[in-house]
This record gives structure tokens, C-alpha cells and sequence, in this order.
């Protein structure tokens, strides 16, 4: 499914994830490993994969712009793939509306893609995602940034 993202991404004609072996299998592995790894199933079939991470980013700490919120427990999500067999199903949004009803008690989700990357954009703003500023991950990202609770409500580090 990487693999296949991988090769979507190349014919839209970003370089995303195509200058380094990132995400590599080890990044997968090492996911599961720390129980961080999710997959979205439909008719018992894996049809997408993300990364849901809790806590504090390290590349989001220096951001050229400024988050919504300055709280240390937010949710990230990383390396989101859908099956190629599934693509245009509207699997992303499906993807982020399930890890905002398992990670609702955090309030805050943030996530960041390639400046050119328009589907990811369009799906993370159809969701209320807001644009933040720049970050580095792997290179320069857009980062984006919902919260879905007042500051007094979130979940602090």
C-alpha cells in the first residue's frame, strides 16, 4: 500500500516520499511495534494505513507560523496511505473521522503534507483542518491543525 501511495504520489508529480526510502517497511514496523500503527478495514479488507501518534512532534516545535492552540498533548497523524484499489472513496476523510472519535478526549489533531500535495489539502480542509504555517518533516510541510474542543476542554501533556 506504501508502495502503491508511493507511486500515486509520483505520477501527481510530487516529490513527495520519492527522494528517500521514507516511510520505509522499518517505519512501518516500528508503528506496530509502539502500537502506534492503524489501519482502516472495509469488508474485512485493509483498504488504508496511518500513523496516529500521541503527544509532542519534535518537527512541529519549530514551526514558521503559529498553532491554534500551545498544548503538548495533541494527536498527529503520519503516513497515510489508501489502497490504490479504494482511491477516491473518500477513505482519508473516513481514516481521520475515526481517529477523531478514538482520540476525542484529546481535542487537538495536527497533521502536515507536501505544498503541492492538493488531494491531501482538500481532504484535510473539507475536515476543518486550518493551515498553520511551515514545518520541516522529511522537507518543508504545510502544517495543519484542528482542534475540535476549547483550550480549558483539552487534554494537557
Amino acid at each position: 500500500m506504501i508502495e502503491n501511495a508511493r507511486a500515486f504520489l509520483k505520477q501527481q508529480g510530487l516529490d513527495q516520499w520519492q527522494t528517500s526510502a521514507y516511510p520505509a517497511s522499518t517505519d512501518i514496523l516500528a508503528d506496530i511495534k509502539n502500537g502506534v500503527g492503524y489501519v482502516l478495514k472495509q469488508d474485512g479488507e485493509i483498504v488504508g494505513y496511518g500513523a496516529v501518534i500521541t503527544g509532542v512532534e519534535p518537527a512541529y516545535e519549530q514551526i514558521q507560523g503559529q498553532w491554534l492552540t500551545q498544548n503538548d498533548a495533541y494527536v498527529t497523524v503520519h503516513r497515510l496511505a489508501i489502497s490504490d484499489k479504494y482511491r477516491g472513496k473518500a477513505l482519508g476523510q473516513q481514516f481521520f473521522t475515526a481517529v477523531f472519535d478514538m482520540f476525542a478526549d484529546y481535542g487537538d489533531f495536527r497533521v502536515d503534507t507536501h505544498p503541492d500535495n492538493q488531494i491531501m489539502q482538500h481532504i484535510l480542509t473539507t475536515l476543518g483542518f486550518q493551515a498553520c504555517g511551515i514545518v520541516i518533516y522529511e522537507s518543508e510541510r504545510i502544517a495543519f491543525q484542528k482542534v475540535t474542543r476549547d483550550d480549558s476542554q483539552l487534554k494537557n501533556g
